[in-house]
């Protein structure tokens, strides 16, 4: 069956193979046995229906779902179909409770998935999988002529040497930690010691900004303290799950450029030594 996928907005994680598209149907249109307006977020949803309405207009089956879209398990994943090729989730969902995270609510606990080729694991926490889990997506990973990115997330909390020592098993491109309170810099310091040999450029961290009315001045000294403890920050700007986006101030928005970019945040940082 020949599927054609549209997406509301193009991310890096949109698919770019001659059936995937972003926004409305171009002048020449291919053969296709169904479309699928897939939307991953909320404010994105009003612009979905749009689109699905507007493709409708020239194919007879034309569906609308993807992340934003409830009910959303998760669970009938294709390699490449709605999430670029190199993608693959092992588990959906994730047991952790935390109030600005979507996860819980959308995909629930954390379950288990058939391992599927790719060497981005974008599982939502990969540490919480059962070791035997691990081992095997490991084999899968070993197979791959791409190093291994762990993109979905790795807990800090359940770094512990076991881990380091699975890590240590396999090639890395990157792992992606967070801390997006002020709470988890100590978990994540620990982490990070862990995970010493993989070096600053692939210890990644995901760290939020802007929730729970933190304010810039807040923001950047987490992000700092991040760097100093050895990790390469990505800075987030927390979104609400709503119909409408937050924007952003100028202010906001240069933080989150400089932190999210390396050789941006090494300059800032060679900067401030004295």
């Amino acid at each position: 069956m020949r599927i054609l996928r549209v997406f509301p907005r193009r991310t890096s994680h949109t698919p770019t193979d001659d059936l995937a598209f972003v926004g409305d149907p171009p002048l020449f249109r291919p053969e296709a046995d169904r479309v699928d307006v897939s939307c991953v977020f909320s404010w994105d949803v009003a612009e979905a229906r749009r689109l699905a309405e507007t493709w409708a207009q020239y194919y007879p089956l034309v569906a609308l779902g993807g992340p934003a879209i409830a009910p959303y398990p998760g669970d009938a994943f294709t390699p490449g179909l709605y999430i670029k090729a190199g993608f693959t989730f092992t588990s959906r969902g994730c047991d952790r409770n935390c109030p600005w995270c979507l996860v819980p609510k959308r995909e629930g606990p954390i379950r288990l998935l058939p391992i599927q080729d790719g060497w981005i694991i974008n599982d939502n926490n990969f540490a919480q999988t059962p070791k035997a889990h691990r081992q095997a997506v490991y084999q899968m990973l070993r197979r791959q002529q791409h190093a291994a990115v762990f993109a979905g997330g790795v807990d800090a909390r359940l770094v512990t040497d076991e881990l380091a020592d699975e890590f240590r098993s396999i090639r890395i491109g990157d792992v992606f930690l967070a801390a997006d309170t002020a709470k988890a810099l100590g978990p994540l310091e620990q982490a990070v010691a862990r995970l010493a040999f993989l070096g600053r450029e692939k210890t990644r961290c995901y760290v939020l900004c802007g929730y729970n009315d933190e304010i810039v001045e807040q923001a950047e000294a987490r992000l700092r303290r991040v760097w100093e403890i050895g990790a390469m920050p990505f800075a987030q700007l927390w979104q609400p799950d709503g119909p409408k986006r937050l924007i952003y101030s100028p202010e906001w928005r240069r933080l989150q450029r400089t932190w999210s970019r390396p050789a941006a945040m090494k300059a800032e940082m060679a900067g401030r030594v004295t």
